[in-house]
């Protein structure tokens, strides 16, 4: 897996179970995964021969982020390096303005949307309904890479900088979905359900699976429509496909060609996690039940809190003693104030409860207090 992050350390979790060794392309040795995986050279995902030198011996390489370049996908694959997903579905989740015309073609639900080099386009695009909506074609995640713009001075402000954009409009939506599915070489596809995910700044801080109040007529829609994009698109491995609900029904935001946060619920949740579920797509094995593991499962963040007050370990040892049910993974991160650093995962039969235990754990392994 190249990537040392903490979906690869929890890759290497399912890894182990399976019989396997995940080798990790880190970029540090003390990167998430790297603290826990055996076999971990050093390199970044830019460096080609770096990536050349990796590959030696593996049996598939896979990845824990959309940033590998395509063309150094592309070189690889043509020196029979076995990569899942492919340069050629892969680039669909590396580049915004491809994702929007293959959807568009695929006749997959999408907001209008327009690739725009000047404020002046912005302003045409915007039509006088401020704001709209403007991403970066290449690189953003967890909120980075995105723009409200409410104005042509805005606007002209975001074009100065020389970034390649697309601009989309603002979708009034009712809340945030996602469907989770894997593929495997063979064509065999399993779908999870459906969740709601809660974003604040950009950044996913809670999952609530299965979606509360989506009725399943929507719900199979939902998981129907990232079956059919994962087999156009050619994916092996995880598609997870970020969606609006809006009162017209529901419009696809992002994709991401990986294990995602949406589905770090599935390692309690569901009866196979997201990550096995990857790694058995990427090896082309059956793929594993999807089925819920309790009627209600919510995950929620930890992110990093200020400096200061007890220990984690010590909040550790007192959310243990209050909540015995919740169950925490710490991705043995650096803290910094609103970085992801772990989360918890509540399993019951009472939505408000089990949501309030999950929010609560996370709030005090954050703060403290």
């Amino acid at each position: 897996m190249v990537g040392g992050g903490q979906l690869a350390r929890m890759t290497h979790q399912a890894a182990i179970s399976l019989g396997q060794s995940l080798r990790v392309l880190s970029e540090k040795p003390d990167d998430s995964a790297a603290l826990v995986a055996a076999d971990v050279p050093i390199g970044t995902h830019t460096d080609l021969a770096a990536l050349r030198e990796f590959a030696k011996g593996c049996d598939a390489v896979t990845f824990d982020h959309e940033h590998v370049p395509t063309e150094h996908i592309e070189a690889l694959e043509a020196e029979g390096v076995k990569i899942f997903p492919g340069s050629k579905a892969l680039v669909f989740a590396q580049d915004k303005g491809m994702m929007r015309e293959r959807l568009a073609a695929l006749g997959a639900p999408v907001p209008r949307w327009a690739r725009v080099t000047t404020g002046e386009e912005i302003e045409a695009f915007a039509g006088g309904s401020w704001p709209v909506v403007a991403k970066a074609t290449r690189g953003g995640y967890d909120g980075r890479g995105v723009w409200m713009v409410g104005s042509r001075e805005a606007a002209d402000d975001l074009v100065s900088t020389g970034i390649s954009l697309i601009v989309e409009e603002k979708v009034p939506l009712r809340r945030e979905l996602a469907a989770l599915v894997a593929r495997s070489p063979f064509g065999q596809v399993a779908a999870y359900p459906v969740v709601e995910t809660v974003q604040r700044d950009g950044i996913c801080v809670e999952v609530v699976a299965p979606a509360p109040g989506l009725s399943e007529e929507r719900a199979l829609e939902a998981q129907q429509l990232a079956i059919d994009l994962a087999t156009s698109l050619g994916v092996v491995g995880l598609l997870a496909v970020e969606l609006f609900e809006t009162d017209a029904g529901i419009v696809v935001n992002e994709l991401a060609m990986r294990p995602h946060n949406s589905g770090h619920w599935t390692i309690e949740g569901a009866r196979t996690s997201q990550f096995e579920q990857h790694l058995r797509a990427v090896l082309d094995y059956p793929m594993g039940s999807t089925a819920l593991a309790a009627p209600v499962v919510v995950m929620a963040n930890v992110l990093g809190g200020e400096p200061g007050g007890i220990s984690i370990d010590e909040r550790l040892h007192h959310l243990f003693a209050t909540d015995p049910g919740a169950r925490v993974h710490l991705y043995g991160k650096q803290i910094r104030p609103g970085r992801k650093i772990g989360h918890v995962t509540v399993l019951g039969d009472d939505l408000h409860e089990v949501r309030a235990r999950a929010v609560r754990a996370a709030k005090w392994l954050q703060e403290g207090v």
